[in-house]
């Protein structure tokens, strides 16, 4: 189990990351701050602020270790309780100005737990998923064509199993709405051997900058006004509320005493709520209800899928 192998994957991804956005914003730069975690482990946070094309980005990278997992981590895995664990990771959020341009959000992640005298559990997590306001048919399938290459090396029943997954999990269930467009999604997994599940969380990885920066290049010129800013922040409260209420990373970070600042970088710079405001029937805004925010097959591989 070569956990230093995927350590020095997720620091260069997150390098080629922050210079891949950097070079579309084409002004902004990302800032850097390295911390230490009281328990153990620690991280390095990089986010960008105030870019003419990107309002808010944040790639930050942890590995932290304690002597206990977190309620978050072993509520559904009883066994692990009072096992000294690893946990390493890279987790991202983008928050385009444009309300053209989609939010988007990868995360991958491994969790080691280790009792003396005992083999140790280990297993990955994560995937990335797509998070429009004004959205287009065309960019969503893009995002899972893409995905699903990731996944076609390593058998024909990853795709399916993990989209499903993603469209699961990024459910907001008080909304009866899924959080966006999804992608994939996936926890637990240690099917096949560590090497193996590496190949496929890097094939994931390396998957994220094909899927998204073509979206951006398409999008990041639309014309748009106040209209268009005010819908945008009233759907990134939906952004805020998944990822306060429901996001298992979340809890994980601040359950563990992990670094406040570098687990609410997720958060949009704006965001607004209006009491039971609905779209004007047939407009812009109404599309993205009527025909995104619930689970599709984008790719048209189920016979008679919507």
């Amino acid at each position: 189990m070569d956990i230093d192998a995927f350590r020095t994957y997720l620091l260069d991804l997150q390098g080629d990351i922050c210079r891949a956005l950097e070079r579309e914003d084409g002004e902004a730069r990302f800032r850097e701050d390295r911390w230490e975690r009281r328990g153990g482990g620690g991280g390095r946070t990089r986010v960008l602020e105030g870019g003419p094309l990107l309002e808010k980005a944040g790639i930050n990278f942890s590995q932290v270790h304690g002597s206990a997992l977190p309620p978050s981590a072993s509520a559904h895995r009883p066994q692990l309780a009072g096992r000294a664990f690893q946990a390493l990771g890279l987790s991202l959020v983008i928050h385009p100005r444009n309300p053209y341009v989609p939010t988007s959000h990868a995360n991958l992640r491994l969790f080691v737990a280790e009792r003396p005298g005992e083999a140790p559990i280990w297993w990955f997590g994560g995937g990335f998923d797509l998070t429009p306001y004004y959205p287009f048919e065309e960019d969503a399938v893009h995002w899972h064509r893409t995905a699903h290459a990731a996944c076609a090396p390593f058998g024909s029943d990853v795709y399916p199993r993990f989209k499903a997954w993603c469209d699961r999990y990024f459910y907001l269930k008080h909304r009866d709405e899924t959080r966006g467009v999804g992608g994939l999604f996936f926890d637990d997994l240690d099917e096949g051997g560590f090497d193996r599940c590496l190949a496929f969380v890097q094939a994931v990885g390396n998957a994220y900058l094909p899927a998204y920066l073509p979206i951006v290049q398409r999008r990041k010129a639309s014309p748009y006004g106040e209209r268009e800013r005010a819908f945008q922040r009233y759907r990134r409260g939906r952004y805020v509320e998944f990822n306060l209420v429901y996001d298992r990373g979340t809890l994980f970070g601040l359950q563990s005493d992990g670094r406040t600042e570098s687990i609410l970088m997720s958060l949009p710079p704006e965001a607004a709520w209006r009491y039971d405001w609905t779209p004007e029937p047939g407009s812009p805004e109404a599309a993205l209800y009527e025909r995104y925010l619930r689970p599709r097959d984008w790719l048209g591989l189920n016979a008679g899928a919507s």
